[in-house]
């Protein structure tokens, strides 16, 4: 069964959808966290049940992070993509907070490093926004590009974060 419930927070009204899970917190997998108006982000479907208390440990979790309180996220996710789009969230998951990394970045740490524009599709497929990192990729000059729940949501996750330039090779 999939559930749903919503979660106030900085950048708008955050849509969380799971499944029943036996091994997750709350008895539920996360399965997208997602911004209104997001690409590719979920809406709620008929046969969805609505269940606040399914998702109160994630909503606890979210509630730390925006209050500047916690770093990381430990939630069980349910991992829905291809296996390129499995090692692409996997090398966004290890981005570390309050930093950045370049499309350029991710692909290496994924296998894949001349891939870099189906880096960027898989970044954009994430399903787990703020929960998966995606909003720590920049471009390789270190500016704000593309982001699914809208660039002035990746801005203020970035300066809640007080992230810090991804690294670039010295000249030379």
């Amino acid at each position: 069964m999939t559930l749903y419930s919503t979660v106030d927070s900085p950048v708008g009204p955050l849509l969380l959808v799971g499944e029943e899970s036996a091994t997750a917190p709350g008895g539920t997998a996360l399965a997208s966290v997602s911004l209104p108006g997001q690409k590719r982000g979920a809406v709620v479907q008929d046969g969805w049940r609505q269940d606040d208390a399914a998702f109160r440990a994630v909503a606890e979790q979210l509630r730390a992070y925006f209050a500047g309180e916690s770093t990381a996220f430990a939630v069980e996710c349910t991992a829905r993509g291809t296996d390129f789009q499995r090692r692409v969230w996997a090398a966004l998951d290890a981005v570390p907070y309050g930093t950045t990394t370049t499309y350029t970045a991710v692909a290496a740490a994924a296998g894949s490093p001349g891939a870099v524009r189906a880096v960027g599709a898989a970044i954009g497929a994430n399903p787990l926004l703020i929960v998966r990192p995606c909003h720590r990729v920049v471009g390789a000059d270190g500016s704000l590009t593309g982001y699914a729940g809208g660039l002035p949501a990746k801005q203020h996750l970035l300066a809640h974060e007080g992230a810090r330039p991804a690294r670039r090779p010295a000249a030379g």
